[in-house]
C-alpha cells in the first residue's frame, strides 16, 4: 500500500457545535478507533484530496501533534449538497491484528472474445480484503487472458497472497458481452 502522511491537532472540545466550526475554518473533524484508546482530532480538508478522492488505497501516517499512529481511513461522511467532508473515521493499523479494506481490482490481459468482437464489461471493481496491513497490495489483478465470447470471469480466479477475500467467490469480476449484431451472425 502507499503511504501519505497527514497532520492534525487533538480536539480540545466534541459535539455538534464544535464540528460545525471546525467545518467553517476547513478542518475536518476526525475520530481514530481500533487501538488501546479512541483520538479526536481535526484536519485540514486539503490534505485529504490524494486520500480520498482517489481508487486507490493507502495507509495513512498520522501525526497528531507530534505522535505518530498508523491508520487507513474507515469511512468518509459528506454534506448531500455541497460535497464537504463532515468527518472521517480512522482504523488504527495494530501490529499482529488483521485490518478488512476495499482494494480496486485492475483488469490486465488481451481476451480472445474482445478480438472476436465482444465487449469486455468490469462487473466488480473492489474486492473486500482481510490481512495484515504489510500483506494488502495496492489493486488485485484480474487477468482475462483466456475469456471468449460470453464467458465470465469470477471472484474464485483472483489471486491474491497472504489475505483472505472477502467477496461471495461466485460474483463476476469481468465479462465478454456478446453485442447484438454478433449474436446474429454466432445463431445462423
Amino acid at each position: 500500500m502507499r503511504k501519505i502522511e497527514i497532520v492534525g491537532f487533538k480536539r480540545e472540545t466534541l459535539g455538534t457545535k464544535s464540528a460545525k466550526d471546525l467545518r467553517n475554518e476547513a478542518l475536518a473533524p476526525c475520530v481514530l478507533y481500533g487501538g488501546k484508546d479512541q483520538l479526536h482530532f481535526a484536519v485540514p480538508m486539503i490534505l485529504f484530496r490524494d486520500l480520498i478522492y482517489t481508487s486507490e488505497v493507502a495507509e495513512v501516517e498520522l501525526n497528531i501533534e507530534g505522535e505518530i499512529r498508523r491508520a487507513i481511513i474507515q469511512d468518509a461522511q459528506f454534506h448531500p449538497v455541497s460535497e464537504t467532508i463532515l468527518n472521517v473515521d480512522f482504523l488504527e493499523i495494530v501490529d499482529g491484528k488483521p485490518i478488512k479494506i476495499d482494494v480496486p481490482v485492475k483488469v490486465i490481459g488481451n481476451a480472445p472474445g474482445v478480438q472476436k468482437g465482444g465487449k469486455m464489461v468490469q462487473k466488480l471493481r473492489k474486492v473486500t480484503l482481510r490481512g495484515l496491513a504489510d500483506n494488502i497490495p495496492d489493486f488485485v489483478e484480474a487477468d482475462i487472458t483466456g475469456l471468449d465470447l460470453g464467458q465470465t470471469l469470477k471472484v474464485s480466479k483472483l489471486k491474491v497472497e497472504n489475505v483472505t477475500i472477502l467477496n461471495s467467490l461466485s460474483n463476476p469480476v469481468a465479462t465478454i458481452d456478446i453485442p447484438r449484431a454478433l449474436r446474429g451472425k454466432l445463431n445462423n
